[in-house]
């Protein structure tokens, strides 16, 4: 393997929106930088299942889950 071709990999703060910080490696910014996140696992509907709901333009979604109803999605 390549030597000193990779980022450097460092620990920083993560703010939620709730105020929550979180500890994390990343090769964002610098050595106990924090990054404030505008959109976050608690409120995105991405993981909480929100309200979106499924545009079914010439049927597509009807077919999709047609062909795939045994699946048990």
């Amino acid at each position: 393997m390549k030597q000193d071709i990779h980022p450097d990999y460092h620990v920083i703060t993560v703010k939620m929106t709730n105020g929550d910080t979180v500890q994390m490696r990343s090769t964002w910014g610098k050595q106990g930088d924090t990054l404030s996140l505008d959109i976050d696992p608690s409120v995105h509907p991405a993981w909480t299942g929100g309200g979106q709901r499924l545009m079914d333009t010439g049927g597509r979604v009807s077919k999709f889950k047609k062909k795939f109803e045994g699946f048990g999605f």
